[in-house]
């Protein structure tokens, strides 16, 4: 536990000293249920535009886990030691829990055998409570900016520079509170989103890079069985025609067709099923009514032990199981054969294909349509899943062009690259994806009468992202904008209400008293202006109430006669911002429609004549902003503004502990391996006894000994500090032996380089008698003489030195 955690230490305390602040780099994080793989797309010269950032532990991927244990925070490879013993401290499954129910979470954990101590927060969500302190609450989005925060630092550490924008992966079945909470999460961890994006557009994105289309387009099925998850992505890859810098060239591009998930069907599952079978069994060989299943620890120990024996069953047709003091101090072994496991697992391979089967079944494909099925996720390694999906495809061989694990990180990578300003990539790849679910908007408020016009269909399903919407509506109170999915039966999991938002929108039943006694040339109406943003985000983000008069007014007469003349237009919109919505304040803004402008005018002064004035009809259009004030309600609720800077204070004050954590490690290690080292020295090496007294070595291994004692006993939990003044006062009685040591192994080079040097000397002294006869021989002299004190002086000191 020590070594690991003295290198997470060291690890991660280069971070913050190893790059240069002065470039740049984005990454991406594929967040899993389970793990999380970054990718970091970096162009300092030597280095792989795109590239895996690897982990303390030299990994490619990393368990997205945050354990809380004697009174420290631990992340990924550190918490994962954990699980066996402290499964209650190991929260795990983190991703899944954000914009739930508890009620959902809750059950989701039972499954699971998470023993977690949770409670309901005042949003109905989830929290956490650590180490039964319930004082030390964290919310679902604190636990996920720690493991994004994690990310960003493998992303650092691995690109040496800042790594600050982000691109996020997702699930297609994430809805709105989970799209929203994910982007909060990481505004905790000071971390900027350039955007989410769907797991199956970054496999596509990788699948298509280095492909050309301009000779065909094609129809490929991306399917990813993951840990928690199944979906089938149908996307479409074509060319269109571009000019680039005067010339024709050809673009490739993709378009998300559609796609269709479980979102309750994954490797987990299959795993859960020996979990149960073995539990079964390990019950049976106990007897007396044993149940290991109300053992967290057990369950834990056994879960862990069933990750290997699946992964073995992939390549074999039986698998051992191994585990130690499973329960009451009982070893538990045992083995099953694949065939069995397939038994265990018959529902699921017939659950596997729906989403292939609602792909095609909507989007009116056949099979032959179809160019290719290409395999991304962990658990597509399962012989029988791969069986099923051949069989019902009708191919011999299924398509496994892409890395399962790392294609769609390194995908989101290329993603990010285009989103940054600083870094463009020459490949390029148009990407067109689409809203996985569909939305309405529906008005409710006073004198508001229902119809098809208060309920309408906002974003179809697979609509482009990003895309704005514009509505109108004729009303003149006060009214309520909710927004809500479109199909009651395909909602994200764990949501039982289709409604995700609510806005009041206020400052028309102002608007509308104000101008009411003015000639109104049409009804008052409000212009509600949407955006779907590239996150796949919905928001209300701007009202306006448009007001149109009608007033006569003084204008002077024109003299038609006169060449050149012009007639301001009748017509003229007025933005009115808030401190300018008067009709006095709108008077000042040239109203007549440019007559006070003399620009605007071709008249010269001298061909206008005096004829006094008339009165005209002319149309005024009044724009006047609406305040907005979303009042979402339940677990897709964001965190409020005092929670997110509470929520912020206690992350930067865990990071700062966590920061001092790895430094007293760092130098804990440090003391302990320069004691070991000098030690071996002073008992082995014939050099310390030439350039020390018997004295001065004993006095020193006293020390020694008397600071490695305290280190094992008193020590053992003392600060950084305690650990550095031990380190110096060791170093400052042992550096001046180790300057003597020093000098006796370089001393003997040393004079064996000025020995030589004075030979080629002498041998370039007599070429200068020979060859340069111009120079002054008083000079030669000198040098000679010269050489000649420093071979005397060498002499001398190696003769003290051998006395």
């Amino acid at each position: 536990m020590a070594s690991m955690l003295f290198k997470l230490g060291l690890f991660l305390s280069l971070i913050f000293l190893a790059f240069d602040r002065s470039q740049s780099a984005v990454s991406s994080i594929d967040l899993g249920s389970e793990w999380i793989k970054v990718a970091v797309v970096n162009l300092r010269p030597g280095q792989s535009p795109i590239s895996i950032a690897i982990n303390e532990m030299s990994k490619r991927k990393s368990p997205a886990l945050v354990a809380f244990h004697s009174d420290a925070r631990l992340l990924g490879e550190e918490a994962a030691g954990l699980i066996a013993r402290y499964p209650e401290k190991v929260f795990s499954q983190v991703r899944d829990m954000i914009g739930k129910p508890y009620g959902y979470t809750k059950k989701l954990l039972d499954s699971m055998y998470l023993p977690f101590n949770i409670v309901e927060d005042s949003r109905g969500g989830v929290s956490f409570i650590i180490n039964g302190d319930e004082a030390s609450v964290y919310s679902v989005e604190e636990l996920l900016a720690m493991t994004l925060g994690y990310a960003v630092n493998l992303a650092e550490f691995h690109s040496k520079v800042l790594v600050k924008d982000t691109v996020i992966t997702v699930p297609p079945y994430f809805g709105q509170a989970e799209r929203r909470g994910l982007v909060q999460a990481a505004q905790l961890a000071g971390i900027n989103v350039l955007s989410l994006i769907n797991e199956y557009s970054g496999a596509a994105l990788q699948y298509g890079i280095d492909k050309d289309f301009s000779n065909g387009s094609r129809h490929v099925i991306f399917y990813d069985m993951g840990s928690s998850s199944t979906y089938a992505a149908l996307v479409h890859y074509s060319a269109y025609n571009a000019k680039e810098y005067g010339k024709t060239v050809s673009v490739n591009q993709f378009q998300v067709k559609d796609v269709r998930w479980d979102s309750e069907l994954g490797g987990q599952n299959m795993e859960l099923r020996l979990v149960e079978y073995f539990a079964d069994e390990f019950n049976k060989q106990v007897g007396n009514g044993v149940d290991v299943r109300k053992s967290a620890k057990a369950m834990a120990k056994l879960k862990k032990q069933v990750k290997r024996t699946k992964e073995i069953l992939s390549a074999n047709t039986m698998a051992p199981i191994s585990v130690e003091s499973l329960y009451d101090d009982r070893d538990f072994r045992s083995t099953i054969t694949r065939e069995k496991f397939e038994e265990l697992c018959e529902d699921l391979w017939e659950k596997s294909l729906i989403p292939v089967k609602e792909v095609l079944q909507h989007s009116g494909l056949k099979l032959n349509d179809i160019y290719a099925v290409e395999l991304i996720g962990g658990s597509t390694r399962v012989p029988k899943l791969q069986a099923k999906l051949q069989e019902f495809l009708g191919r011999e061989e299924l398509d496994k062009h892409l890395d399962a694990d790392e294609a769609i990180v390194l995908g989101a990578a290329l993603h990010a690259a285009n989103l940054s300003d600083g870094i463009k990539l020459n490949r390029k790849l148009g990407m067109v994806d689409g809203s996985s679910y569909g939305f309405v908007f529906e008005l409710d408020g006073p004198e508001l009468l229902k119809d098809e016009s208060t309920r309408q269909l906002l974003v179809q399903r697979m609509k482009k992202l990003p895309s704005k919407m514009f509505r109108s509506i004729i009303h003149k109170k006060d009214f309520e904008v909710t927004l809500a999915y479109d199909n009651e039966d395909l909602l994200p999991p764990g949501v039982t209400s289709p409604i995700f938002a609510q806005y009041d929108v206020s400052g028309l039943t102002d608007a509308s008293e104000k101008y009411s006694s003015r000639n109104l040339s049409s009804p008052i109406k409000t212009n509600l202006h949407f955006s779907l943003s590239r996150s796949g985000i919905l928001s209300l983000d701007r009202a306006d109430a448009v007001i149109e008069i009608s007033e006569w007014v003084e204008v002077p007469k024109k003299n038609l006669t006169v060449e050149n003349s012009t007639t301001a237009s009748p017509n003229i919109t007025i933005e009115a911002g808030a401190k300018n919505t008067s009709e006095e304040s709108n008077d000042d803004l040239h109203v007549d429609g440019g007559i006070s402008n003399p620009s605007n005018s071709t008249v010269e002064e001298h061909n206008t004549a005096d004829l006094g004035t008339e009165k005209k009809l002319k149309k005024r259009t009044f724009r006047i902003p609406l305040k907005i004030v979303e009042k979402t309600l339940g677990p897709g609720m964001p965190l409020s503004k005092e929670s997110l800077v509470e929520a912020k204070r206690r992350l930067e004050a865990l990071d700062k502990k966590d920061a001092e954590r790895r430094r007293t490690a760092e130098l804990k290690n440090n003391l302990e391996g320069y004691i070991y080292a000098t030690k071996e020295k002073l008992e082995t090496s014939e050099e310390f006894e030439q350039i020390s007294t018997a004295e001065e070595r004993e006095s020193f291994k006293e020390k020694l000994d008397e600071v490695q004692e305290w280190l094992y006993t008193d020590g053992e939990d003392a600060t950084a500090a305690e650990f550095q003044k031990r380190l110096d006062m060791l170093k400052d009685f042992g550096d001046p032996m180790f300057f003597r040591l020093k000098e006796l192994t370089a001393r003997p080079a040393a004079a064996e380089h000025a020995r030589r040097y004075l030979v080629e000397l002498q041998q370039i002294v007599q070429g200068w008698e020979t060859k340069k006869s111009w120079l002054p021989k008083e000079k030669i002299d000198e040098v000679r003489s010269d050489a000649d004190k420093f071979k005397t002086w060498l002499d001398e000191k190696e003769a003290e030195q051998k006395r």
